[in-house]
């Protein structure tokens, strides 16, 4: 129980710090977000954290209007390109085991200007 409220904490923590209304979408931001996600996406771990499912919440957040969603889904591909070892099924399942509808595929591949 402890665990889930300071992972509550936590994402409002982040959500406050990244989420500014009016400002545009940094990739810094975005990976800040994301961070959580790396020992599920490299395959350390079977499941998404809490952490990392809050991540994607933010990131959601954030991508709001269309140039909002290009500039997401650009530097989630950036960080993808990133990591040799990132698990292509586990990026594209992320949104879904994370209960989360997301219109930025998390791919290294995916052209973020259609």
């Amino acid at each position: 129980m402890k665990g889930g409220i300071a992972a509550v904490f936590a994402i409002l923590a982040i959500i406050s710090l990244v989420v500014q209304p009016g400002q545009a979408v940094t990739c810094g931001q975005v990976d800040a977000a994301l961070v959580p996600c790396i020992s599920y996406l490299t395959g350390h771990i079977d499941s998404p954290s809490a952490a990392c499912c809050g991540g994607v919440k933010v990131v959601k957040v954030m991508a709001e209007t269309t140039a909002d969603k290009r500039a997401c889904c650009s530097c989630v591909k950036a960080a993808a390109n990133r990591y040799a070892d990132l698990k292509d099924a586990a990026a594209q399942s992320l949104p879904t085991k994370c209960g989360v509808q997301m219109d930025i595929p998390i791919s290294r591949s995916v052209d973020c200007d259609k």
